[in-house]
């Protein structure tokens, strides 16, 4: 049961604040990653759901799932790694993802997400700090890439806290759930963004200048670019709000 180091989710009152909001913002299809032992997912489908697909990457919780749920609701499992599976084969509609995410990837599953054409909302648990992270504003401590590249694809609503004692076994760090609802992202080459983004807070210590220097953009550039965004050559990475990142990428 434990090869992937699943942490179940028991507590009913976190499940049904989960699915509360995944109803809330149901779309046309819903994808729930890394059911388990389906404790989401048998509410979801209580709640009438419909166009539900799970993506399982542990072939034992597959089994469990066809056993235990799938004779008595319809919806399709798929067993793969979420990080491999091909979102094209899905329905090409607004679709809603729900999860209580693993977390060792969970960066990485929202990264993907987001950046589908067809997404249209989330809710997902995360490790607390990595929920703080996301939803940091420019100037906080936590402020970062992940702030940056999830504030500029989605709304984000805070739903919950979760304490340890809500999973089985139970995690090391406490979690929070998160609501994303798709909001236009920016007309921008989103690879040069990221690279501009991703190679200032490599040397978050350093000015922005001194970061942008070592990840190999001309000074003068830098220096013109800062200038006509209205910041001086002193200003600091993490100073820096989503949108004046776009209007940085674009001069550069």
């Amino acid at each position: 049961m434990q090869k992937y180091g699943q942490h179940f989710l028991i507590d009913q009152h976190i499940i049904t604040q989960i699915v509360d909001a995944a109803c809330l913002l149901r779309a046309e299809n819903v994808v729930e990653i890394g059911p388990g032992k389906g404790a989401l997912t048998r509410i979801l489908l209580e709640r009438g759901i419909e166009n539900l697909t799970v993506v399982e990457i542990d072939p034992q919780m597959v089994k469990y799932l066809k056993k235990n749920i799938l004779p008595q609701y319809s919806f399709q499992i798929i067993e793969e790694n979420f990080l491999k599976f091909n979102l094209a084969s899905l329905p090409q509609v607004p679709t809603e993802f729900v999860s209580n995410l693993p977390y060792i990837d969970a960066a990485e599953i929202l990264d993907k997400v987001l950046a589908w054409p067809h997404f249209k909302t989330a809710v997902f648990m995360f490790q607390k700090e990595q929920a703080q992270k996301i939803r940091a504003k420019a100037g906080d401590e936590l402020y970062g890439p992940l702030s940056v590249f999830s504030q500029l694809r989605a709304r984000i609503s805070p739903i919950c806290k979760v304490g340890r004692s809500c999973f089985a076994p139970q995690p090391k760090v406490e979690s929070a759930v998160l609501a994303f609802e798709k909001i236009t992202p920016p007309s921008i080459a989103w690879e040069k963004l990221s690279r501009v983004v991703t190679g200032a807070f490599l040397h978050r210590r350093k000015t922005l200048f001194n970061a942008l220097v070592l990840s190999g953009f001309e000074k003068e550039k830098i220096l013109v670019s800062l200038e006509k965004c209205g910041f001086k050559p002193t200003v600091r990475p993490e100073e820096i709000s989503p949108e004046n990142y776009v209007r940085l990428t674009d001069c550069l």
